[in-house]
C-alpha cells in the first residue's frame, strides 16, 4: 500500500478497487484519527489539570493570607483587651493606694489634733519644788494656767 492511496482515501478521494485494501485503509485512518483524538483529549485534560492546579495553588495562598489576617486581628484584639485589663487594674490599685493614704492622713490629723489638745491642756502647768541654796531660801511654786 502506498502513501498516495492513503492520502487519497483520507482526503475523500475514491477508494482503490480492492475492497480488502480499502478496509485496511479505513482501519489505518480510524487508528490515526483515534490516536490524534486521544492526543487532543490528553492535551486538553493536561491543560485542564494544570489550570485546576494553578487555581488550587491560588486558593491555598488566599486561605493562608486570610488565616494570617484573622490571626493578626485576633492578636490585636487580645492585646487591646490585655491593655484594657492592665489599665483597669492600675486604676483600681491607684484608687486603693489613695484610699489608704487618705485614711492614714486622716488618722495622722486626728492624732495631731489630740496631741495638740493634750499639749495645750498641760502647757501652763508647772509642778515641782525649787530650792535656792545661796540664800537658803526654799520655794515651792505651782503655776496653773487654764
Amino acid at each position: 500500500m502506498d502513501t498516495q492511496n492513503v492520502s487519497k482515501a483520507l482526503t475523500g478521494g475514491t477508494c482503490p478497487t480492492d475492497s480488502e485494501q480499502c478496509l485496511k485503509l479505513e482501519k489505518a485512518a480510524i487508528k490515526i484519527q483515534s490516536w490524534w483524538r486521544g492526543n487532543l483529549v490528553r492535551r486538553t485534560l493536561l491543560h485542564a489539570a494544570l489550570r485546576a492546579w494553578v487555581i488550587q495553588c491560588w486558593w491555598r495562598s488566599m486561605q493562608a493570607k486570610m488565616l494570617e489576617q484573622r490571626r493578626r486581628l485576633a492578636l490585636r484584639l487580645y492585646t487591646c483587651q490585655e491593655w484594657a485589663v492592665v489599665k483597669v487594674q492600675a486604676q483600681v490599685r491607684m484608687w486603693q493606694a489613695r484610699r489608704r493614704f487618705l485614711q492614714a492622713r486622716q488618722a495622722a490629723c486626728i492624732i495631731q489634733s489630740h496631741w495638740r489638745w493634750h499639749v495645750s491642756q498641760t502647757r501652763g502647768l508647772i509642778r515641782g519644788r525649787y530650792e535656792v541654796r545661796a540664800s537658803r531660801l526654799e520655794l515651792d511654786i505651782e503655776i496653773l494656767m487654764t
